[in-house]
């Protein structure tokens, strides 16, 4: 049978190719940004508003600035959303509540053209909530990794050697989060990308997909160990992942096709979430099979890039 986790050398090397640039740019981003952090920050943490307008008539990004100028509002990050024709533009500038808020809202009304309030929106966060924003997502990250490490020891607790299995499901994890985080990265800085709550949901669905379609593998070979004592645990591994290719493929593609159509049909709000979701859902298919398998049979057989050095662990009879 041919062994595909005989190739892992190659495996690992795309992957590099892949996280190699995003920890570049990560690491830029953290020294250039003001906030010193890999990605720009959304509003939702660090303390500022972000207003959504939706003028009735065209409007310049001169005349806005001029008006925003007039509350002490010097530096505003001012783009336009969708066409043109949309007329409608997205302002990211300092922290601003109550009665300001509507007060320059009814300034631009006046001095460049109508806002469709409606339509429009305001969404302000305090340097205090932010903050707490910024320490949920740390923990929610953090909480998720020590949940995952635990339940993968627990499921297959009585496989040999368990603790393998959870190690290398968190690495093609931190594997995952490193493609998305490092492509994010890499946006952030040519288009002006910034996180969000949606970019923390999106990191999260994907830990849990790619730990999800790991156990897959990781159940077959359990059930594979007893089914064929006495063959080398690289043709099992190997049998196992290709008994299980084509329900990985199938959901994982089932579930990109659905992703790409919202990439490219759903509103603008949401397409960085989905884009960086769509990253996610591509890596993890990628790293179940390519990654965190092979580095199993490595760890087993003391041999990184496919070429034993000393005899392997023996698999326990069962």
């Amino acid at each position: 049978m041919f062994t595909i986790v005989r190739n892992r050398a190659i495996y690992f090397a795309l992957s590099l190719m892949v996280i190699i640039p995003g920890i570049i740019f990560m690491v830029y981003n953290t020294v250039t940004l003001p906030t010193h952090t890999p990605w720009r920050l959304g509003v939702d943490f660090r303390r500022g508003s972000l207003f959504e307008l939706h003028f009735t008539q065209p409007a310049t990004e001169e005349k806005i600035r001029a008006v925003f100028s007039q509350f002490g509002l010097n530096n505003p990050t001012v783009s336009q959303v969708g066409t043109p024709s949309d007329n409608t533009w997205q302002v990211r500038t300092d922290f601003l509540q109550g009665a300001q808020t509507q007060n320059l809202i009814n300034a631009l009304s006046k001095q460049v053209a109508p806002v469709d309030q409606n339509r429009s929106s305001v969404s302000s966060v305090s340097e205090k909530i932010a903050s707490e924003v910024t320490r949920a997502a740390i923990y929610a990250v953090i909480a998720a990794t020590i949940g995952i490490l635990l339940f993968v020891w627990y499921s297959f607790r009585k496989a040999p050697n368990a603790l393998r299995y959870s190690v290398c499901a968190i690495t093609a994890m931190i594997h995952d989060v490193l493609v998305a985080g490092g492509l994010t990265a890499i946006f952030s800085t040519l288009f002006g990308w910034e996180i969000d709550s949606l970019f923390l949901t999106a990191m999260l669905t994907v830990i849990g997909f790619s730990v999800q379609d790991t156990i897959v593998v990781y159940d077959r070979i359990r059930e594979n160990l007893s089914r064929h004592r006495g063959e080398e645990f690289e043709q099992i591994v190997s049998r196992s992942l290709v008994e299980t290719l084509h329900r990985s493929l199938a959901i994982s593609l089932t579930n990109i096709f659905v992703m790409t159509a919202l990439l490219l049909f759903g509103g603008e709000s949401i397409k960085q979430f989905v884009a960086v979701l769509l990253i996610g859902l591509v890596s993890g298919t990628y790293s179940s099979i390519f990654n965190a398998v092979p580095l199993v049979v490595a760890w087993q057989e003391r041999s990184l890039f496919g070429r034993r050095r000393r005899a392997p662990d023996a698999v326990p009879a069962r």
